[in-house]
């Protein structure tokens, strides 16, 4: 009997899928199981040069992986054998969510793509998801509400929605939201089909990807001999935990060191709050004093101390007793972040600033005043983003700020108040319960005042 061939179909074109999932279901085809693939498709239509070399290639390419000491490896990537091309109704990537043989269809949203306030309410009022209520395409929820509802129509079976992201409660997450979305669209058939159909599991996902650059291609050329148009590079460190919850059958990803338990939370929040917020942390600072890639940022005493404090004062203690060795996850992940080879630019790093504060740095916050301690600490986070928005009131930041749910006219007319820092701190959808604490507003303050100083002081200071 002819072994059925399953599809893996991925939304999100970007770099870091194509160094992690699909270099883990490569390694799968490296031992022989060739059971799955991965179809590439894009909600946006941002990425169809990258969409159009890869095809051209057949959706091979060349994956180059960096150590902190600078040793570097090339891997040839086959896992993505359909290339879905982009067209403004969707129909192409539809079409292949909607083909029995996809049992998987993963996706990689920023934190600013759930479209969720701080209450994980759908915020439906936002101009991107009112034109998917309409009818339109351009958020994951309109994309999979159109993918859904064909394979509905055409009884293609189950199949498990898995996100990919930095969003804590990922999988839970995104259901709510998919749910909210849904329920606000009337859409009641639909709803009750993918309660029946699918499932989405929480996962946590680790690699450092930067944006690719130029330097790549002709690294790839002296060590292959490969002309490659489709190039990425990632940190030789790689880790994927996910919760075992796919209802349509999975690639048997335990065999290549994929983590698969009953529950990614203590994975979760050891990664989210000491590795991305401190990560956003070093990116904000950095640019702040005139830096431009996170390394160079880390290395930096006073950046490397205010990471290193955030995590071991205020995080540590809020996540003890956990599974993990936190102390050493620590100084594993500012080891990471001081590689010298990766070059992740603090351009990268810092987006999406809006949705990590209250998703990455305001549960610390909580934890520390609910055990009586002063997140002294946890509060220069928030004080870097503030001063880092205030550059770009001032029209000063290096480069482009990108955040999904940045509200332009919000923000500016809080730095034309007469007192911004209390416009800011006040904020419940970034601080929750702290936006009514007169303490945390006291100490930001001084945060925002020191930090203000220091970063006047060291601007363009050169690094050793």
């Amino acid at each position: 009997m002819k072994q059925q061939h399953l599809t893996w179909m991925h939304i999100g074109a970007g770099s870091f899928h194509r160094a992690h999932q699909a270099w883990y279901l490569n390694q799968l085809l490296s031992k022989g199981d060739d059971r799955w693939s991965i179809a590439l498709g894009n909600i946006r239509d941002d990425a169809t040069d990258l969409l159009n070399n890869l095809a051209h290639q057949h959706g091979e390419y060349v994956l180059e992986t960096v150590t902190p000491a600078g040793k570097r490896a090339y891997e040839k990537i086959r896992s993505i054998r359909t290339i879905v091309p982009w067209d403004k109704q969707l129909s192409a990537l539809t079409q292949q969510g909607s083909d029995p043989a996809t049992r998987v269809i993963s996706f990689t949203v920023t934190e600013g793509g759930y479209y969720l306030d701080t209450h994980f309410k759908l915020e439906a009022g936002n101009p991107d998801i009112k034109a998917d209520l309409a009818g339109q395409a351009t958020t994951i929820y309109g994309a999979l509400s159109k993918i859904l509802h064909q394979r509905m129509q055409l009884n293609s079976g189950k199949v498990t929605l898995l996100c990919c992201d930095n969003v804590r409660h990922n999988g839970e997450r995104f259901h709510d939201g998919m749910i909210q979305f849904l329920e606000t669209k009337g859409d009641q058939e639909l709803l009750s089909w993918m309660n029946n159909n699918c499932t989405t599991p929480n996962t946590m996902v680790d690699r450092i990807t930067p944006r690719p650059t130029a330097d790549i291609a002709p690294r790839v050329k002296e060590a292959l001999g490969i002309d490659d148009l489709a190039p990425v590079m990632g940190e030789a460190f790689i880790q994927w935990v996910i919760e075992d919850n796919f209802v349509a059958g999975r690639p048997a990803l335990e065999k290549v060191d994929v983590e698969m338990v009953e529950s990614v939370v203590p994975y979760e929040e050891a990664k989210i709050r000491i590795l991305n917020a401190s990560h956003s942390c070093i990116a904000w600072a950095g640019t702040l004093i005139g830096l431009n890639f996170i390394d160079e940022s880390t290395r930096h005493q006073d950046i490397y101390k205010l990471a290193y404090e955030y995590i071991s004062e205020d995080v540590i203690p809020s996540l003890t007793p956990c599974p993990l060795d936190l102390e050493n996850y620590r100084d594993v992940v500012l080891d990471r972040f001081s590689n010298p080879y990766i070059k992740d630019t603090n351009q990268r790093v810092a987006a999406d600033g809006f949705s990590k504060i209250p998703g990455m740095v305001t549960p610390t916050l909580d934890d520390c005043y609910n055990r009586g301690s002063v997140p002294k600490s946890a509060t220069a986070l928030p004080a870097l983003f503030f001063l880092f928005m205030q550059r770009w009131h001032q029209g000063s930041l290096p480069y482009n700020y990108e955040d999904g749910i940045l509200d332009e006219a919000a923000v500016h007319a809080m730095f034309n108040s007469p007192d911004p820092i209390a416009v800011y701190a006040r904020d419940k959808k970034l601080f929750g319960l702290q936006a009514n604490n007169a303490d945390f507003e006291a100490l930001l303050r001084q945060q925002i005042k020191q930090l203000r100083q220091w970063a006047h002081s060291h601007l363009s200071e050169p690094v050793a």
